[in-house]
This record gives C-alpha cells, structure tokens and sequence, in this order.
C-alpha cells in the first residue's frame, strides 16, 4: 500500500475530513506541527500508522524535518492543507523528487510576490506597494489613492488586515497589524518557514465592489473563490463559491457553495483564475483563488493560494458536487490517475447547497453584539428556524465548546476571534443564504448571557 505524509497546521480543511479522505487511499503518517484538535484525536491515531508530534528544537529548520520523517516512514508523497506549512512541504517535496506544488510556491503565500507576478501580465488587481517599515507605510499612503488596506504579506485568515483612510492613521494601523501578527503566531496562526515573515506586509487600493450586476438577489457578497487544482502544470478549475458580505475590515463570515451565478459571468471569473494561477507557475497542488466583482463586468485579483480553499469549502464541494477533492489530489500526487472535471462545474450540477458559517459576535451589519454571549450549540440548533429540510451543524474540531464565552469581535485579529464554524445543507444556494441570515439576526438572542465572572475569564 503507498504511504502519504501528511503534515498538520492550523487552518485549512477539519483535519477528521482529511485524515478519512486521506487514509481511504494510502497509508497515513501524521506529522503534527499543530496540537490535534481534541474533537479528532482519537480517531487520528486510529486511522495513521504513526503520529509524531517534533519538539521546538526540530522545528528550526522545518524542510529537513519533513525530509527525514518522509524518508523515515518511506513516504511516496508529502501534503499539508495548511497555508502555514505550504512552502515548506512544496520545498521538502522538491528534495525528495516526489510531486508537490514547486518551486513557485513562495508567489502563492507572499502577497508581495504574488502581486508583482500578475503585475508583469497585466492581470487586473488593485493597486499597490511592499512595506516593511512604518515609513514604509506612509510613503505608500502618500503616493496611493486612498482609502487603503494594509495587509501581512504572509497572512491568512484576514488577520492584521487594517484600513487606512488618512495618512494620520498610519502609526495607528502599522502598530495594530504588527501586534496582531505577533498574537497570532502565539496561537500557531503563522508562517512556519519563511523567517521573519510577520515583518512583511503588503498595502493596497480599496477597490469599489458591488454584487449586484452579478448576482439576482440581493444578500451577496461581492467576491466569489475558484476553486481548482493544478496537476502537471494544468490548472484544472472545479467549482466557484459565493460569499456573504465581509465583516469590517474585510473577515469573511460565509461561504456558499455552489455561487449562483449566470454561466456566461462564471466563465468570465474562470478566465481570470486560469490567468493568476497560470501566472504563479505552480505544478501539483490544490487552489484557492478569491476573486473581486465590481461594476459593468469589471473584476479584481484578491489572491491564489497553492492549497485548497479552508474552513469547511472542500466538505462542501464533496456534498454538493460528489467530489472528494482530498482523495483525488492524493491519488494524483501518488501517480494514479484522477478525472479532474472538463470544466468548472455550475449550479446545474450541484445536488442541493451547502454553506459555512463563522460564528461572529457581530450583527447583519457588523454591528458588536451590545453585551457578551456564551456559546450553545443546541440552543442555536433547537431556537432558530430555518427552511424545511435544511440541516445545520457544528464543526466541533473548528468551535469553542458549549459553554464558552463568545470572544468580543476584533477587526485587527479577523477569524481570530471566531466562536464556531457551522455547517448548512440547503436544497439551494439561496436558501442557504436566506437561512445563514437568519442565523445572524438570532444569534444575540438565542444564546445565553454570559456571567461577569465568565466575561473575565
């Protein structure tokens, strides 16, 4: 039987729907650069041959721990699904000769890169500099038409995301996104390669979006992600997930699968994807490419990522479109072969929607919920009525457990400050919409007060 290493981080798909996926197809060997979330760790070592936990010392030069333990279990390929870990499985790969994402992998996590790829062919997207120091920042916003975002070059999630509206907020926003980065490598949301990454960051152009020449009814965010995968250097698209609109400064709250979108506007969105993914040179991988609309057709990179889409996207993909994308790309990276679809599929090849909700402590209009909340998973489920036949679910591995205060919403620190992530099965897109807004609006009132001594906790 072949052997996969799978190396674990935080982010990306639940590491359960991985771990199953993965083990269906090979014999698993878990190198665990995160903690295993508790929800999963009993089964994890039931379906691994061996999970190794390294200590901080092996961590130091990441690559050749991957090498050695690949080499140690007789790995026939090596994979992550974390943003954190990408660079470093895609150069292990490369040492070992064995498929993985190349050596282009660096231009799919450093935005700075990433940008100046699509820079050189023109590719549409907004406007922007590298910064690295805070004078850095406001020669930026001298020369840049504001309003801007700053953004960490190497984050994921939209944390250390901060609007600059005037140059005076500069010191402001640098000092927030640099403390929020440090914060965030505390709880392992960080590079875990590329040295002194939370140095990088990168500002941009806030370009005007709008979801309405694209979509039919109102409700819609207005950016949508391809989903796709390369295989031998052919990016093969899959599928386009909607989004909700963005908490402030631009934290998602929800994805939708599949964007109901005309045909005709999907593959002008395709197009695109090809275009930025082609660019970033990358071999064998998953992708993840998030996509601005705006008005009379016009659209905006946001970015690529050399991995499949986070949060609950691939379980999505898999229940609405039959499709185990995870399994696929291991029996792809193993040699075998994989009938990737023809083209991107569309709303008339779903079986039914699904969606995933970050649970917030904001309202529909990213309002803060006006006092702190304990989360409760069977209150939300037995309170809140949503369509007939429409299921909802917690990804226990991704929430806090009932009981615990829902943290107070952070625009620095993004899906930081997230309580759970819930899943909705839906007979349509739009329904799994109206019902996620439904949720939103009842959240405050459904869940339980917290106590004074909780809230201090």
């Amino acid at each position: 039987m072949s052997k996969v290493l799978l190396v674990h981080a935080k982010g990306g798909p639940p590491l359960g729907h991985v771990l199953s996926r993965t083990a269906a197809k090979a014999e698993v060997h878990l190198l665990a650069l995160s903690a295993l979330p508790p929800a999963v760790a009993g089964s994890a070592r039931r379906l691994c041959a061996s999970v190794v936990t390294p200590d901080d010392a092996r961590r130091s030069d990441l690559v050749s721990l991957i090498v050695a333990r690949a080499e140690a279990v007789g790995a026939d390929a090596v994979l992550t699904f974390s943003e954190y870990a990408v660079v470093a499985v895609a150069e292990a790969c490369e040492a070992l000769g064995l498929a993985g994402a190349g050596s282009a992998a660096a231009l799919a996590r450093d935005k700075r890169l990433m940008r100046r790829a699509w820079r050189q062919l023109q590719l549409p997207q907004p406007e922007f500099r590298p910064v690295g120091t805070e004078a850095d920042l406001r020669a930026a916003a001298r020369s840049l038409p504001g309003p801007l975002l700053l953004k960490a070059a190497w984050s994921a999630g939209s944390t250390a995301h901060q609007i600059i509206r005037s140059p005076h907020e500069v010191p402001a926003a640098w000092a927030r996104s640099c403390a929020v980065m440090a914060e965030s490598a505390q709880l392992g949301y960080a590079e875990l390669h590329v040295a002194e990454a939370d140095a990088d960051y990168v500002v941009e152009q806030i370009v005007s979006g709008t979801a309405s020449d694209w979509f039919d009814e109102p409700g819609w965010g207005d950016y949508v992600s391809v989903e796709g995968v390369v295989a031998n250097g052919t990016f093969h698209p899959v599928c386009l997930s909607g989004r909700m609109p963005t908490v402030e400064p631009f934290t998602e709250r929800a994805s939708i699968t599949p964007a109901l979108l005309a045909r005709d506007a999907q593959d002008r969105i395709v197009d695109l994807a090809r275009r930025a993914v082609d660019a970033l040179g990358l071999r064998d991988c998953g992708t993840h490419t998030e996509i601005k609309l705006g008005a009379d057709g016009s659209m905006w990179l946001i970015e690529t990522a050399a991995r499949f889409g986070g949060a609950m996207t691939v379980p999505q993909i898999e229940e609405v479109f039959g499709l185990d994308l995870v399994g696929m790309l291991v029996d792809h990276l193993l040699g075998h072969p994989v009938a990737w679809p023809e083209q991107a599929l569309t709303p008339a090849d779903a079986r039914g929607a699904a969606g995933s909700l970050v649970v917030l402590a904001v309202d529909g209009r990213g309002r803060a919920w006006p006092d702190h909340k304990v989360w409760d998973f069977p209150a939300v489920s037995a309170d809140i009525p949503l369509s007939r036949d429409s299921r909802l679910s917690v990804v226990a591995e991704s929430s806090l457990p009932d009981g615990s205060t829902v943290p107070v919403y952070d625009p620095a620190a993004g899906a930081n400050t997230m309580a759970a992530l819930c899943l909705l099965s839906a007979a349509d897109a739009r329904t799994v919409l109206r019902d996620f807004e439904t949720l939103v609006d009842a959240l405050p009132r459904v869940l339980p007060a917290a106590q004074p001594q909780e809230v201090s906790a």
